[in-house]
């Protein structure tokens, strides 16, 4: 079903980078106007193959469990999805329910593009269940413009053998994990692996180094350049690879995996790849140094404001978080559940990395700084390559990203 939105409210927060993305061709996708049925347009970013049975397994499972409902699912790559929905508050042209990045909660929360859940929330009646950091990477302006689809964390994996042969135990501290990086490192192995990537995916991963100093975005002056002068000293010793810079998480985990780093920073999506490796591995914390924090990953489901059908909308949000239905939906994806209520439940519940990580969850934050995070974002990734590549200090590039993170905040 294509719904028209109240243009000139989103226009004032997606401005005029929205509308520089030009329009396209029609994203419209018709719905159902038999009496009985209720067609539900639905959008994500899952393409991948291995995503698509439980997919269809809760797709079908709503459609079996929600009275006169029809689901009718498009699916875009993951960078496309954003640009899309934002491009459809333009056209006219958007879903009833999509599946997003939490942190994309930041650019799509404001306009009134999404639907306002809180009043649906609080007589639902189930707040109180969901772990605190994906449960405020729902809210906007006091809002509740969504609920937790799947939750993730970061953590570090350790490679067992490589930290018995040189007498180091897993890290708990700044100090320690520079000490066993350090001690780590033999040869073409790094003693650690972790991304620095120029994108939102290092920045995930920068995040923790930054919270763990005791700071936040506003602080970032002092705080970032403590935690950036951290991760330039682990570059400068050689116990982590200045081609970080141009690691995805993916391919620090093939370093991981390919015996190239003893420990890497990544998060619980790798386990089922890691659980093949010819060598035995565990998962602790992050090393904390003033505190203990890790950053949250995950997707939320939204509701567009506009939609026809809000009450059914609401009613298939509401099935998903069934235990019967979500459990296996997360088992499928090897995702971790944002319900507390869940942790005894499913393959999390015994298997021992996955326990670690649902540990981590109360530890973890939501990257929820408002709809001009993206370019606070930029301002940090550029600071950490700055560092990194050599081209400015850590007190400079901090000065310099402090500026525009305070610009782009308020």
């Amino acid at each position: 079903m294509s719904h028209k939105v109240d243009r000139r409210g989103f226009l004032r927060t997606a401005g005029a980078g929205a509308a520089a993305l030009g329009l396209g061709g029609s994203l419209a996708s018709c719905g159902s106007d038999e009496t009985d049925t209720v067609t539900l347009t639905w959008w994500d970013y899952f393409t991948l193959d291995n995503f698509q049975p439980g997919m269809n397994r809760l797709i079908k499972d709503i459609e079996a469990g929600v009275p006169n409902v029809r689901i009718e699912r498009r699916t875009f790559p993951f960078a496309e999805l954003d640009r899309q929905i934002t491009l459809g508050a333009i056209s006219g042209d958007l879903p009833d329910i999509a599946i997003v990045d939490n942190v994309a909660m930041n650019t799509l929360g404001g306009g009134g593009l999404l639907a306002d859940l809180t009043d649906r929330v609080e007589q639902w009646g189930q707040a109180d269940q969901y772990y605190k950091g994906p449960w405020e990477g729902c809210q906007v302006a006091g809002k509740t413009l969504g609920i937790p689809n799947n939750s993730n964390c970061l953590a570090l994996y350790c490679n067992i053998r490589m930290l018995d042969q040189a007498g180091v135990e897993p890290p708990t501290t700044w100090d320690e994990l520079a000490s066993a990086a350090q001690r780590l490192t033999s040869g073409d192995r790094f003693g650690l692996a972790l991304s620095a990537i120029k994108t939102e995916e290092g920045v995930f991963q920068f995040l923790p180094f930054l919270w763990q100093a005791g700071g936040d975005l506003d602080t970032f002056a002092t705080d970032g350049a403590t935690a950036l002068s951290f991760i330039e000293d682990l570059v400068r010793k050689g116990s982590l690879s200045e081609q970080c810079v141009g690691w995805t998480q993916q391919d620090v985990n093939t370093r991981f995996l390919n015996q190239r780093a003893a420990l890497q920073i990544n998060g619980p999506w790798q386990i089922p790849t890691l659980k093949k490796a010819d060598f035995d591995w565990v998962v602790v914390p992050l090393p904390r140094d003033k505190e203990a924090a890790t950053c949250l990953g995950g997707e939320n489901w939204v509701v567009m404001a506009q939609s026809e059908h809000l009450d059914k909308a609401w009613e298939v949000l509401e099935y998903t978080q069934r235990p019967s239905v979500l459990v296996p939906y997360l088992t499928s994806f090897g995702e971790l559940p944002a319900r507390k209520d869940l942790a005894d439940e499913g393959t999390w519940a015994s298997d021992p990395a996955l326990r670690l990580f649902l540990s981590q969850l109360p530890l973890a934050r939501p990257r929820q700084y408002g709809e001009h995070y993206a370019d606070a974002s930029q301002a940090i990734a550029e600071a950490e390559q700055a560092v990194l590549t050599g081209s400015a200090s850590p007190s400079a590039a901090a000065r310099t990203a402090a500026t525009k993170i305070n610009k782009a905040l308020g």
